[in-house]
Protein backbone atom coordinates (compact mmCIF):
# COMPACT_ATOMS: atom_id res chain seq x y z
CA UNK A 1 0.00 0.00 0.00
CA UNK A 2 1.44 3.42 -0.86
CA UNK A 3 2.30 5.84 1.93
CA UNK A 4 -0.19 8.66 2.59
CA UNK A 5 2.17 11.23 1.10
CA UNK A 6 2.18 9.27 -2.17
CA UNK A 7 -1.59 9.36 -2.58
CA UNK A 8 -2.93 11.59 -5.36
CA UNK A 9 -4.05 14.89 -4.00
CA UNK A 10 -3.29 13.90 -0.39
CA UNK A 11 -1.73 17.22 0.59
CA UNK A 12 -4.39 19.36 -1.04
CA UNK A 13 -7.31 16.99 -1.57
CA UNK A 14 -9.62 19.80 -0.59
CA UNK A 15 -9.46 23.58 -0.63
CA UNK A 16 -7.05 25.09 1.93
CA UNK A 17 -8.67 25.08 5.37
CA UNK A 18 -11.55 22.91 4.20
CA UNK A 19 -12.26 19.60 5.88
CA UNK A 20 -14.79 17.21 4.33
CA UNK A 21 -17.75 16.69 6.63
CA UNK A 22 -17.71 13.49 8.73
CA UNK A 23 -14.59 12.33 6.90
CA UNK A 24 -13.34 9.77 9.42
CA UNK A 25 -16.85 8.58 10.22
CA UNK A 26 -17.71 8.05 6.55
CA UNK A 27 -14.53 6.06 5.88
CA UNK A 28 -15.17 3.84 8.89
CA UNK A 29 -18.81 3.39 7.86
CA UNK A 30 -17.75 2.09 4.43
CA UNK A 31 -15.93 -0.79 6.17
CA UNK A 32 -13.34 -0.71 3.39
CA UNK A 33 -11.76 -3.92 2.17
CA UNK A 34 -8.24 -3.37 0.80
CA UNK A 35 -9.13 -5.16 -2.45
CA UNK A 36 -12.68 -3.75 -2.68
CA UNK A 37 -14.49 -1.72 -5.35
CA UNK A 38 -15.87 1.66 -4.25
CA UNK A 39 -17.72 4.61 -5.75
CA UNK A 40 -17.44 8.21 -4.51
CA UNK A 41 -20.50 9.73 -6.18
CA UNK A 42 -19.61 13.28 -5.11
CA UNK A 43 -15.87 13.78 -5.60
CA UNK A 44 -15.79 17.53 -4.82
CA UNK A 45 -12.12 18.26 -4.25
CA UNK A 46 -11.27 14.68 -3.39
CA UNK A 47 -11.15 14.63 0.41
CA UNK A 48 -13.22 11.48 0.79
CA UNK A 49 -11.62 9.85 -2.27
CA UNK A 50 -8.09 10.37 -0.97
CA UNK A 51 -9.07 8.80 2.35
CA UNK A 52 -10.63 5.79 0.59
CA UNK A 53 -7.51 5.30 -1.54
CA UNK A 54 -5.38 5.31 1.62
CA UNK A 55 -7.22 2.14 2.69
CA UNK A 56 -6.92 0.28 -0.63
CA UNK A 57 -4.12 -2.01 -1.69
CA UNK A 58 -2.97 -2.33 -5.34
CA UNK A 59 -5.89 -4.65 -6.06
CA UNK A 60 -8.53 -2.17 -4.90
CA UNK A 61 -10.38 0.26 -7.11
CA UNK A 62 -12.12 3.62 -6.65
CA UNK A 63 -14.42 5.21 -9.22
CA UNK A 64 -15.38 8.85 -8.62
CA UNK A 65 -18.26 10.81 -10.17
CA UNK A 66 -18.96 14.54 -10.21
CA UNK A 67 -21.18 16.79 -12.31
CA UNK A 68 -18.98 19.86 -11.70
CA UNK A 69 -16.32 20.27 -14.42
CA UNK A 70 -13.99 22.03 -11.97
CA UNK A 71 -14.10 19.06 -9.61
CA UNK A 72 -13.54 16.62 -12.46
CA UNK A 73 -10.48 18.62 -13.57
CA UNK A 74 -8.98 18.16 -10.10
CA UNK A 75 -9.58 14.41 -10.21
CA UNK A 76 -8.17 14.00 -13.69
CA UNK A 77 -4.87 15.43 -12.49
CA UNK A 78 -4.49 12.49 -10.10
CA UNK A 79 -2.22 9.70 -11.27
CA UNK A 80 -3.17 6.41 -9.66
CA UNK A 81 -3.99 3.15 -11.48
CA UNK A 82 -6.61 2.34 -8.83
CA UNK A 83 -8.57 5.54 -9.49
CA UNK A 84 -10.75 6.97 -12.27
CA UNK A 85 -13.17 9.91 -12.39
CA UNK A 86 -16.17 10.54 -14.65
CA UNK A 87 -17.99 13.77 -15.48
CA UNK A 88 -21.63 12.75 -14.92
CA UNK A 89 -24.64 13.13 -12.68
CA UNK A 90 -24.72 10.46 -10.01
CA UNK A 91 -28.15 9.40 -11.27
CA UNK A 92 -26.17 7.99 -14.23
CA UNK A 93 -24.50 5.47 -11.90
CA UNK A 94 -25.56 2.39 -13.90
CA UNK A 95 -24.07 3.67 -17.14
CA UNK A 96 -20.86 4.80 -15.42
CA UNK A 97 -20.34 1.42 -13.73
CA UNK A 98 -21.09 -0.46 -16.94
CA UNK A 99 -18.60 1.67 -18.88
CA UNK A 100 -15.89 0.77 -16.35
CA UNK A 101 -16.69 -2.94 -16.23
CA UNK A 102 -18.04 -2.93 -12.70
CA UNK A 103 -21.07 -5.11 -12.06
CA UNK A 104 -21.12 -4.94 -8.27
CA UNK A 105 -19.32 -2.65 -5.83
CA UNK A 106 -18.50 -2.88 -2.13
CA UNK A 107 -19.46 0.64 -1.17
CA UNK A 108 -21.16 3.80 -2.41
CA UNK A 109 -20.60 7.21 -0.80
CA UNK A 110 -22.84 10.26 -1.33
CA UNK A 111 -21.94 13.65 0.17
CA UNK A 112 -25.00 15.65 -0.88
CA UNK A 113 -25.67 19.29 -1.61
CA UNK A 114 -23.37 22.09 -2.65
CA UNK A 115 -19.66 21.87 -1.84
CA UNK A 116 -17.69 24.50 0.05
CA UNK A 117 -15.54 25.36 -3.01
CA UNK A 118 -18.74 26.00 -4.98
CA UNK A 119 -20.16 28.20 -2.22
CA UNK A 120 -16.93 30.15 -1.85
CA UNK A 121 -16.66 31.06 -5.55
CA UNK A 122 -18.92 34.08 -6.31
CA UNK A 123 -18.78 33.33 -10.04
CA UNK A 124 -20.80 30.15 -9.46
CA UNK A 125 -23.75 32.11 -8.06
CA UNK A 126 -24.56 29.78 -5.14
CA UNK A 127 -24.11 32.27 -2.33
CA UNK A 128 -25.50 35.69 -1.46
CA UNK A 129 -22.35 36.51 0.54
CA UNK A 130 -20.36 37.47 -2.55
CA UNK A 131 -22.00 39.15 -5.52
CA UNK A 132 -21.85 37.19 -8.76
CA UNK A 133 -23.96 35.97 -11.68
CA UNK A 134 -27.19 34.24 -10.64
CA UNK A 135 -26.27 30.79 -11.94
CA UNK A 136 -26.35 28.05 -9.24
CA UNK A 137 -25.76 25.15 -11.64
CA UNK A 138 -23.44 22.43 -10.37
CA UNK A 139 -22.68 21.76 -14.03
CA UNK A 140 -22.61 25.14 -15.82
CA UNK A 141 -22.49 23.36 -19.18
CA UNK A 142 -26.00 21.91 -18.90
CA UNK A 143 -29.51 23.15 -18.16
CA UNK A 144 -30.99 26.51 -17.20
CA UNK A 145 -29.29 28.83 -14.74
CA UNK A 146 -31.29 30.11 -11.77
CA UNK A 147 -31.72 33.47 -13.51
CA UNK A 148 -32.92 31.90 -16.75
CA UNK A 149 -35.47 29.84 -14.85
CA UNK A 150 -36.70 32.81 -12.80
CA UNK A 151 -37.14 34.95 -15.92
CA UNK A 152 -39.38 32.33 -17.53
CA UNK A 153 -41.23 30.72 -14.60
CA UNK A 154 -44.74 31.62 -13.53
CA UNK A 155 -45.38 33.31 -10.20
CA UNK A 156 -47.10 30.13 -9.01
CA UNK A 157 -44.12 27.93 -9.93
CA UNK A 158 -41.66 30.25 -8.19
CA UNK A 159 -43.80 30.28 -5.05
CA UNK A 160 -44.12 26.48 -5.09
CA UNK A 161 -40.35 25.94 -5.42
CA UNK A 162 -39.48 28.44 -2.68
CA UNK A 163 -42.10 26.98 -0.34
CA UNK A 164 -41.49 23.28 -1.01
CA UNK A 165 -37.69 23.29 -1.23
CA UNK A 166 -36.89 26.25 1.01
CA UNK A 167 -39.72 25.82 3.55
CA UNK A 168 -40.10 29.60 3.31
CA UNK A 169 -43.42 30.85 4.73
CA UNK A 170 -43.20 34.07 2.71
CA UNK A 171 -42.81 32.19 -0.58
CA UNK A 172 -45.87 33.76 -2.23
CA UNK A 173 -44.76 37.30 -1.40
CA UNK A 174 -41.21 36.58 -2.56
CA UNK A 175 -42.55 35.19 -5.86
CA UNK A 176 -44.69 38.32 -6.35
CA UNK A 177 -41.65 40.54 -5.74
CA UNK A 178 -39.56 38.58 -8.26
CA UNK A 179 -42.26 38.82 -10.92
CA UNK A 180 -42.68 42.55 -10.21
CA UNK A 181 -38.92 43.06 -10.65
CA UNK A 182 -39.11 41.27 -14.00
CA UNK A 183 -41.88 43.62 -15.07
CA UNK A 184 -39.96 46.71 -14.00
CA UNK A 185 -36.47 45.81 -15.28
CA UNK A 186 -37.21 43.46 -18.18
CA UNK A 187 -34.13 41.73 -19.56
CA UNK A 188 -31.93 43.55 -17.05
CA UNK A 189 -33.68 41.92 -14.07
CA UNK A 190 -32.02 39.51 -11.64
CA UNK A 191 -28.53 39.63 -13.12
CA UNK A 192 -26.72 39.00 -9.83
CA UNK A 193 -26.93 37.11 -6.56
CA UNK A 194 -26.73 40.43 -4.72
CA UNK A 195 -29.81 41.77 -6.49
CA UNK A 196 -31.89 38.70 -5.66
CA UNK A 197 -30.65 38.59 -2.07
CA UNK A 198 -31.57 42.26 -1.54
CA UNK A 199 -34.98 41.72 -3.10
CA UNK A 200 -35.76 38.75 -0.85
CA UNK A 201 -34.39 40.50 2.24
CA UNK A 202 -36.68 43.45 1.57
CA UNK A 203 -39.72 41.18 1.48
CA UNK A 204 -38.75 39.25 4.61
CA UNK A 205 -37.88 42.30 6.69
CA UNK A 206 -40.99 44.17 5.54
CA UNK A 207 -43.25 41.39 6.78
CA UNK A 208 -41.33 40.58 9.96
CA UNK A 209 -41.17 44.16 11.18
CA UNK A 210 -38.50 44.86 13.75
CA UNK A 211 -38.24 41.29 14.98
CA UNK A 212 -34.88 39.64 14.63
CA UNK A 213 -34.65 37.75 11.35
CA UNK A 214 -31.87 35.35 12.47
CA UNK A 215 -30.13 33.72 9.52
CA UNK A 216 -29.75 35.77 6.34
CA UNK A 217 -33.24 36.41 4.94
CA UNK A 218 -32.22 35.04 1.54
CA UNK A 219 -30.99 31.68 2.85
CA UNK A 220 -34.15 29.67 2.26
CA UNK A 221 -34.86 31.14 -1.18
CA UNK A 222 -31.32 30.52 -2.42
CA UNK A 223 -31.42 26.97 -1.08
CA UNK A 224 -34.74 26.31 -2.81
CA UNK A 225 -33.59 27.64 -6.17
CA UNK A 226 -30.36 25.64 -6.01
CA UNK A 227 -32.22 22.42 -5.24
CA UNK A 228 -34.66 23.04 -8.08
CA UNK A 229 -32.12 24.13 -10.70
CA UNK A 230 -29.97 21.06 -10.06
CA UNK A 231 -32.90 18.65 -9.60
CA UNK A 232 -31.23 17.50 -6.42
CA UNK A 233 -34.12 15.54 -4.93
CA UNK A 234 -34.92 13.82 -8.23
CA UNK A 235 -31.24 12.90 -8.59
CA UNK A 236 -31.14 11.53 -5.04
CA UNK A 237 -34.22 9.35 -5.57
CA UNK A 238 -32.64 7.82 -8.68
CA UNK A 239 -29.19 7.17 -7.25
CA UNK A 240 -30.44 5.55 -4.05
CA UNK A 241 -32.24 2.80 -5.95
CA UNK A 242 -29.39 2.29 -8.39
CA UNK A 243 -26.82 2.15 -5.57
CA UNK A 244 -28.60 -0.66 -3.76
CA UNK A 245 -29.05 -2.63 -6.98
CA UNK A 246 -25.29 -2.48 -7.65
CA UNK A 247 -24.03 -3.19 -4.13
CA UNK A 248 -22.48 -6.59 -3.48
CA UNK A 249 -23.68 -8.57 -0.48
CA UNK A 250 -22.28 -6.85 2.61
CA UNK A 251 -21.58 -3.66 0.64
CA UNK A 252 -22.25 -0.36 2.38
CA UNK A 253 -24.32 2.68 1.35
CA UNK A 254 -23.18 5.86 3.13
CA UNK A 255 -25.13 9.09 2.63
CA UNK A 256 -24.28 12.47 4.17
CA UNK A 257 -27.09 15.04 3.87
CA UNK A 258 -27.44 18.67 4.96
CA UNK A 259 -31.13 19.38 4.46
CA UNK A 260 -34.19 17.89 6.14
CA UNK A 261 -35.78 17.04 2.79
CA UNK A 262 -32.73 15.03 1.73
CA UNK A 263 -32.37 13.27 5.05
CA UNK A 264 -36.07 12.39 5.11
CA UNK A 265 -35.76 10.80 1.66
CA UNK A 266 -32.73 8.76 2.72
CA UNK A 267 -34.36 7.71 6.01
CA UNK A 268 -37.56 6.60 4.30
CA UNK A 269 -35.65 4.79 1.54
CA UNK A 270 -33.59 2.79 4.04
CA UNK A 271 -36.74 2.02 6.03
CA UNK A 272 -38.49 0.67 2.94
CA UNK A 273 -35.50 -1.31 1.73
CA UNK A 274 -34.85 -2.79 5.18
CA UNK A 275 -38.39 -4.17 5.30
CA UNK A 276 -39.56 -1.94 8.11
CA UNK A 277 -42.65 -0.98 6.11
CA UNK A 278 -43.10 -4.30 4.30
CA UNK A 279 -46.08 -6.62 4.83
CA UNK A 280 -45.34 -9.41 7.30
CA UNK A 281 -46.75 -12.85 7.88
CA UNK A 282 -49.58 -12.41 10.41
CA UNK A 283 -48.45 -15.47 12.40
CA UNK A 284 -44.64 -15.44 12.30
CA UNK A 285 -44.10 -11.71 11.75
CA UNK A 286 -41.49 -12.51 9.08
CA UNK A 287 -41.30 -10.26 6.01
CA UNK A 288 -43.00 -11.99 3.09
CA UNK A 289 -40.49 -13.55 0.70
CA UNK A 290 -41.49 -11.50 -2.37
CA UNK A 291 -40.63 -8.31 -0.51
CA UNK A 292 -37.52 -9.54 1.29
CA UNK A 293 -35.40 -6.59 2.48
CA UNK A 294 -32.35 -5.59 0.46
CA UNK A 295 -30.78 -3.38 3.16
CA UNK A 296 -29.99 -3.49 6.85
CA UNK A 297 -29.88 -0.11 8.61
CA UNK A 298 -26.53 0.31 10.37
CA UNK A 299 -26.27 3.79 11.86
CA UNK A 300 -27.31 7.42 11.97
CA UNK A 301 -24.33 9.68 12.74
CA UNK A 302 -24.23 13.37 13.66
CA UNK A 303 -21.07 15.53 13.74
CA UNK A 304 -19.39 15.99 17.09
CA UNK A 305 -20.54 19.31 18.53
CA UNK A 306 -17.00 20.42 19.36
CA UNK A 307 -15.78 19.71 15.82
CA UNK A 308 -18.59 21.77 14.29
CA UNK A 309 -18.24 24.73 16.65
CA UNK A 310 -16.68 28.03 15.50
CA UNK A 311 -14.13 29.78 17.69
CA UNK A 312 -12.94 33.38 17.55
CA UNK A 313 -9.50 32.42 16.34
CA UNK A 314 -10.30 29.79 13.74
CA UNK A 315 -13.09 28.98 11.36
CA UNK A 316 -14.64 25.53 11.82
CA UNK A 317 -13.18 22.65 9.84
CA UNK A 318 -16.29 22.94 7.69
CA UNK A 319 -19.25 25.17 8.63
CA UNK A 320 -21.63 22.85 6.75
CA UNK A 321 -21.04 20.24 9.48
CA UNK A 322 -23.57 21.88 11.77
CA UNK A 323 -26.52 20.48 9.80
CA UNK A 324 -24.98 17.20 8.64
CA UNK A 325 -26.60 13.79 9.11
CA UNK A 326 -24.96 10.58 7.94
CA UNK A 327 -27.00 7.41 7.42
CA UNK A 328 -25.41 4.02 6.82
CA UNK A 329 -26.95 0.82 5.50
CA UNK A 330 -25.63 -2.57 4.40
CA UNK A 331 -26.72 -4.76 1.48
CA UNK A 332 -28.24 -8.01 2.70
Amino acid sequence: MPADSDLPGHADADEPGHQPVLLDEAIEALAIRPDGRYVDCTFGRGGHSAAILSRLDPGGRLLAIDRDPQAVAVGRAWRDPRFAIVHARFSELDAVLDAHGLDRVDGVLLDLGVSSPQLDDPSRGFSFRGDGPLDMRMDPTRGLSAREWLLGATEQDIARVVKDYGEERLAVRIAKAIVARRGDAGEQALRSTGELAALVAGVVRRHQGRTKVGKDPATRTFQALRIHVNQELEELALVLGKSVARLAQGGRLVVISFHSLEDRMVKQFIARESGRDAPRDPVTGVVRHALAPRLRAIARVLPDAAAARTTRRARPANPRARSAVMRVAERT
